[in-house]
């Protein structure tokens, strides 16, 4: 067990310190304006669509724009209704950086890294906080690399070739794997990469990995919706709005995954690409279906959760 144990705790720790660092720096180099930008160009649906999906391409969490946007809500500084073309633009500025672990250039992750540490040392904060994101994007795939020491050994476990029987044959499986690892270890993108690396390694067929990503971003919603307890009930309309928005996502395209499977490898013969391509053809279908009537949704999750009385 320790072969499996040991080596996945370390690379997950080390995705997650990356991502963290990308966070970190990222953020720096917008010279904290995040904020600002969300509540100055989010007044009608397809702005804010336009900003959630840059902000969380810069940020690289939707999560974390998800607790920005339940923050501001929170303060009265966003309304609502401003809020729907955010949530719908985190779903695909999300999925950059799994196009990015995608292209498999796991030979630079140690040359970036380094680079990284040699800008932090420089005294101009735009080169500390570009050091920042390059060593993050180093520690990301050092930890992916780490995280495929595990395949021998997993597939040689009963209950692992269990769930993968099982998964194999019931994409509900997979999708409540997904939402299950996505909620405890808090985020979509290290769930994406971790069923890259399985796929890349033939741990897991396609199917069961696409059903895995999609049930990530079902459990992604689990920091949205903690961030909005005690809150507002903008903000819990907002947490709501991210979740529901995501499940019935999910439920309209589980009996649909082997189309989605059959679009991906139209496009790439690479397996984990195709794993990022899946994602991202999810969520723009999604989120691109969703926008035209974002204003309408507004008011179904109005009526849904309506206004407490005083």
């Amino acid at each position: 067990m320790k072969e499996i144990v040991i080596p996945f705790a370390v690379g997950i720790s080390i995705f997650l310190f990356g991502m963290q660092l990308m966070n970190i720096g990222l953020n720096n180099l917008a010279a904290n304006k995040l904020k600002e930008i969300l509540t100055r160009f989010t007044k009608t649906p397809f702005h804010g669509f336009l900003t959630g999906t840059v902000i969380t391409m810069i940020m690289q969490s939707s999560s974390a724009v998800s607790v920005i946007t339940i923050g501001l809500t929170n303060a009265r500084l966003l309304t609502f209704p401003q809020t729907i073309g955010i949530i719908l633009g985190t779903n695909i500025g999300t999925t950059i950086t799994t196009q990015i672990i995608a292209l498999n250039i796991y030979e630079y992750s140690l040359p970036l890294f380094l680079i990284g540490a040699i800008l932090w040392f420089l005294p101009w904060h735009a080169f500390r906080c570009l050091g920042l994101t390059l060593a993050g994007f180093g520690c990301i795939f050092i930890g992916m690399e780490g995280m495929q020491f595990i395949a021998n050994p997993i597939q040689e476990t009963g209950i692992f070739r269990y769930l993968v029987d099982l998964g194999s044959e019931n994409s509900v499986i997979g999708v409540l794997i997904g939402t299950a690892i996505t909620a405890a270890i808090q985020s979509s993108t290290a769930t994406t990469a971790i069923t890259m690396s399985f796929i890349s390694e033939q741990i897991i067929p396609l199917s069961m990995g696409i059903a895995i990503v999609l049930g990530s971003n079902v459990g992604t919603c689990m920091t949205a919706w903690i961030a909005s307890f005690g809150g507002t009930i903008s903000a819990v309309r907002v947490a709501w709005s991210h979740i529901i928005l995501n499940l019935v996502g999910v439920l309209l395209f589980v009996p649909l995954i082997s189309i989605l499977a059959s679009a991906a490898t139209m496009i790439t013969h690479n397996p984990s690409a195709q794993v990022a391509h899946a994602q991202t053809i999810f969520n723009v279908i999604c989120s691109l279906a969703v926008l035209p009537f974002a204003r309408q949704f507004g008011a179904f999750i109005e009526f849904l959760i309506p206004q407490r009385r005083q």
